[in-house]
Order: C-alpha cells, then structure tokens, then sequence
C-alpha cells in the first residue's frame, strides 16, 4: 500500500509539472520566427520588457537577476523614460540559418541610445549601441535611425537583451530584417525622400527669384519658412543625422525640438504677410510677430535645460497655440474679404492635420509609426504648389495694382483712357507729323448730350455706366493707330492719325454717332447715348493744339440745347456746317 501510495504522488507530480509547463508555454505567447518571405518581423508579444527606475543596473545584473518582474512587450505601450528611467527588453532568437545576416530595427530616429548586448562563446557580453547620443560613425551600420546586427546559430537560440534610454518617452516598435530587405526598403524610402526635398528645393530656387525679381519680401519668407520645414522633416526622418551632422551628438539630439520651432514661427510670419495682416490690424500683426520671436528664447530654454517631459509639453503647447493662431488669422481674413485667404486655408489643412500626428506621437499619446514620421512630408508635399499658385497670383495683382497707381497721372481710372494731359502730349505729336509728311488726320470732341436726362430718367449709377459705356463704344470705332482719350466727367476726345481721305474724315462722326445711339443690351430704348461731335482737320484748321481744342469746344458750347444737329467741323473761316441731325 505504501508503495502505491508514492507511486500515485509521483504521478500527481509529474501531471501538475506537466499543466505547469504548458501554461507557462502558453503565457509565454508566440515564438521569434526570422523568415526571410515575411519581413519585417515584428517583436510584438515575442519579448519581454521591464523599466528600471533607477538607470544604474548594468547587463549583468539585469540578466543575473531572477526577481525582475519582466512582462510581454506590446507595441502599443508606450513608455515613459524621463528622470534616468531606463527600458530593458529581452528576446530570444531561435536557431536560424545564417544564410542572411539579421538586425534589429528600431525606426525612431529622434531615440538617444539603443543598446543590443548578447553573450559570446566566451560568457563574456558584448554590446553594439546606436541613437541620438553616439556618432554616426560608431554605429554598427550608419543609416537614418537605429539598425543593430543580431547573433543568430544554426544550432542554438540566442538570447539577446536591449537598453534603451530616452529622455521623455519611448513608443517605438522593435523588428528585425535582413540585409536583402534593408536594402530594398530603403531604396523605396529613398525615392519618396528625394521627391519630396526636390520639390522643396524647387520650391526654394523660385521663391528666391521671385524675391529678387519682383523685390517682394514675401518670397523669402516663404524660401525661409519652405528650408527649416525641410531641414524640421530631415531631422524626424533621420537625413540630417545621417548625412549632415550625425557626429554632433549634442545637435542631434536637439535639433527634432529646437528647429521645428522655427519652422512653425516662420510658417506664421509668413502667413500673416501673404494676406496683408499689417494693414488689416496692427495690434494682431504685432501679436503673431511676438508670438514668432518667443521661438528665440524657447530654443535658449531648449539649449540649457535637461530633456524631461514636462518641458516637451511646454513646448508642445507653444506649437499648438502658434498653428491655431496662424489658421485663425488666415480665417479672420477670409471672412473679411481677402482674395488669397481661403486657398491659404485650403492649403495649411493638410499640414495642420499632419502636424496632429508627430505632435500625438511627442507627447506620448500616439507609438511611433509611418504617420507620425512621415505625415508632415505628404502634407507640405500639398501644401507647397498651392501656396507658390497664390503668391504668383498675389503677385500679379500687386504689380497691375502698382502700374495703375502709377498710371493715375496718365490714364483716367474709370475707363481706363488716357487722361486729357497725354491727350494734349499726343495732339502736339500729331500735328508735328502732320505738318512734316504733309498729310491729312483729325481730332473730334464728343459730348454726351443726355447724361442729365438719363440721370433724371433713371439714377445716377446708371449716369455713371453710361459714361462707361459710351467708351467702350469709341474704343471699337477706333483704329489701332488712333487715340481715345477722356477729357472731363462727359467728354472724350480721338485723334485719328493720317494720311485721311476726305470721305474717312467726312465719315468719322456720324459713325461715332450712329454707334453710340445703338441700343444697349438689358437696358430699354430710352436707356441710349445721344453724343454730339465737333471734328476739326489737323493741320487744316490750325496747327497750335491749345487753339484748335479751344475751337472745337466754342463748337460744341455754342451749340443750342434744343439743337437736332450731332455733328459738327470747324472750317477756315471759323463756322460750323451741319452734317447729321439727332434722331
């Protein structure tokens, strides 16, 4: 009895051992399976991860000690490392050929340092590290962000432990590739970055023409605002550590934080400029001018202060106010009116959308992935076109509204004539041609006679079009040779150059006649233009143009005001000779 009785124990023993070992088998969740068809791989649940406090325990201890209190890794959990915390992750490689030399992968750029530690054949660790805080050079493979070789055996399974210090949080996923797949990825990722920093530089180059050929400053702020969102980007994606200043550790590690400060201040300045703010309201220029100047002393507090999380919030708030003013100003504008405000808001959405996910990601509410890295290069990728559009459009209407000012001494600005001063400059010309090739040309004045009744009749805005309209009328009788000019409120003036047959000059005013009473469209019959015409030979009927004009205006002034007659000519003698009466 005795004896079946220990047998009995021994099996209840060898069952419970057995339960136990499958349910920590099944605790332990899947196995690392490196395979070259599926990569990358993740780590996922494959490891194990605990965070040491205090910073200070070394590979020995860490892998020495039973009472750690280790835990599956999942690549959601974002950690949080700030005040000396440091992150311990543990996995096992299983025996795998080495056909293919593998890494471990940690797609975080702005990561201090990751260290991969593993034992030799000697029991002796060994350690390769890579981030932020080591130079560019001392990495085990120089690329855009952490890539460490792991061991792997044909035989044995490798048990590999890795450190990872930040300075605020950590969120990154951990996977392992091969070379065959970094070299493919990266060539992919390659063609998207080069993409994307040759618009920017195309941008750049013609904003800089712009700039000095236009001598418009808000070209430079655009170039300025289009480079330190460049350099922002090359920065999170990894360019700049790796091919600017990966051995400057200290700007490494800084320039994620301090440059995109800049960006953001420059971005708005530059807003604020493209729809006129200054004009608009000095008080909100002044403020948005503030708010970018206190990137200055942010990046010195940047500089001088030790990296903790309570100071990237700080400095996340200062980013979220600067957008939300910017796009508020851009607003603001629109709905008052300004031509370029809504496309500028069209164009900032993208950014400001793909600002949401670098922003979520620092300050620890998003892990890192390809939206918080990548988001902000497809949103300026949209953003830059729309923006280079409304500046050459800005543009354009800046210079046709400096040729008018300009031309406001010259062209009368309702109907845009010239003004009775080149008019007179044109007459002076004229008769000189005239006297010198001995050929024949003219000069009319043309009155509209019923631009009081019209007023009477109707309203003063339909006076005021019908002004305009009678222009227009002159202008398609004219020749390209001739000039039409508006010498008063109601009168114009055409020169029409020679050498002039007798009938053209005998025909030029009742076809300016015949024209101008011709109905309008969508106005009724009584809504029409009745003009009266004096017409004088040059150099016929005088060769000094103060006299002749004095003439032609004695013409039209002594004329009755119940008078059927239209046109009027000046003849040697000083009176006039009726040639078309008024319908």
């Amino acid at each position: 009895m005795a004896w079946r009785s220990r047998v009995c124990r021994a099996l209840v023993l060898l069952l419970w051992l057995a339960m136990t070992l499958v349910a920590g088998r099944a605790a332990a969740g899947p196995v690392l399976a490196f395979d070259p068809g599926r990569q990358p791989v993740m780590l996922a649940q494959s490891g194990e991860a605990w965070v040491d406090n205090t910073g200070a325990k070394s590979i020995a201890n860490v892998a020495a000690d039973a009472r750690t209190p280790w835990h599956a890794t999942d690549p959601s959990t974002i950690y949080r490392l700030d005040k000396g915390r440091v992150l311990w992750v543990r996995f096992t490689v299983p025996p795998t050929p080495t056909t293919e030399r593998w890494y471990l992968e940690v797609p975080y750029p702005g990561v201090d340092r990751v260290t991969l530690y593993v034992q030799n054949a000697a029991g002796e660790w060994t350690e390769r590290s890579a981030g932020d805080s080591v130079p560019v050079a001392n990495w085990p493979l120089p690329h855009r962000h952490p890539i460490v070789p792991v061991v792997v055996s044909p035989q044995t399974p490798q048990v590999h432990y890795v450190r990872v210090k930040n300075g605020t949080m950590f969120g990154a996923p951990m996977q392992f590739v091969s070379d065959q797949h970094v070299m493919r990825s990266e060539q992919r990722i390659s063609l998207a970055l080069g993409i994307y920093f040759g618009l920017v530089a195309l941008a750049v180059m013609l904003s800089v023409g712009g700039a000095i050929t236009m001598k418009d400053h808000v070209y430079t702020l655009y170039a300025m605002s289009a480079v330190l969102m460049a350099l922002t980007q090359a920065t999170i994606t990894g360019v700049a550590g790796l091919h600017a200043w990966g051995n400057a550790t200290w700007w490494n590690n800084l320039a994620p934080q301090v440059l995109p400060l800049f960006a953001i201040a420059s971005l708005q300045l530059f807003l604020a400029e493209l729809v006129s703010l200054r004009e608009r309201s000095r008080l909100l220029y002044r403020l948005m001018v503030t708010g970018g100047l206190l990137s200055l002393p942010l990046a010195a507090y940047m500089m001088s202060t030790p990296e903790t999380i309570e100071r990237m919030r700080f400095i996340i708030a200062y980013f979220v106010a600067e957008t939300v003013a910017g796009l508020g100003v851009v607003a603001w504008t629109a709905l008052r009116g300004d031509r370029y405000a809504p496309w500028l808001l069209v164009g900032a959405a993208p950014v400001a959308i793909g600002a949401l996910f670098p922003l979520a990601r620092t300050a620890g509410l998003l892990p890192i992935g390809f939206w918080t890295t990548h988001g902000m290069q497809i949103a300026i990728a949209i953003e830059l076109p729309i923006l280079l559009v409304v500046m050459v459009l800005r543009s354009q209407h800046r210079r046709e509204h400096v040729r008018r000012i300009h031309g406001l001494d010259r062209i009368d600005p309702a109907t845009g004539l010239i003004n009775a001063a080149v008019f007179h400059e044109r007459l002076v010309r004229l008769i000189a041609r005239s006297q010198r090739l001995k050929f024949r040309s003219a000069m009319l004045l043309v009155d509209i006679s019923n631009i009081e009744q019209i007023r009477r009749d109707f309203d003063p805005d339909s006076a005021r079009e019908l002004t305009l309209r009678v222009a227009g009328r002159l202008l398609s009788v004219a020749r390209e040779i001739d000039t039409v000019a508006r010498l008063s409120e109601h009168r114009f003036g055409v020169l029409m150059e020679g050498p002039l047959h007798a009938e053209e000059v005998a025909e030029a005013g009742p076809r300016i006649v015949a024209r101008c009473l011709m109905p309008f469209k969508g106005h009724p019959l009584e809504w029409s233009a009745q003009v009266r015409v004096a017409q004088g030979l040059i150099p016929m009927d005088g060769t000094d143009p103060v006299q002749l004009l004095g003439r032609l205006e004695m013409l039209l002034a002594g004329a009755p005001a119940d008078s059927r007659r239209a046109v009027f000519m000046l003849s040697k003698a000083g009176g006039l000779s009726t040639l078309l009466p008024i319908a």
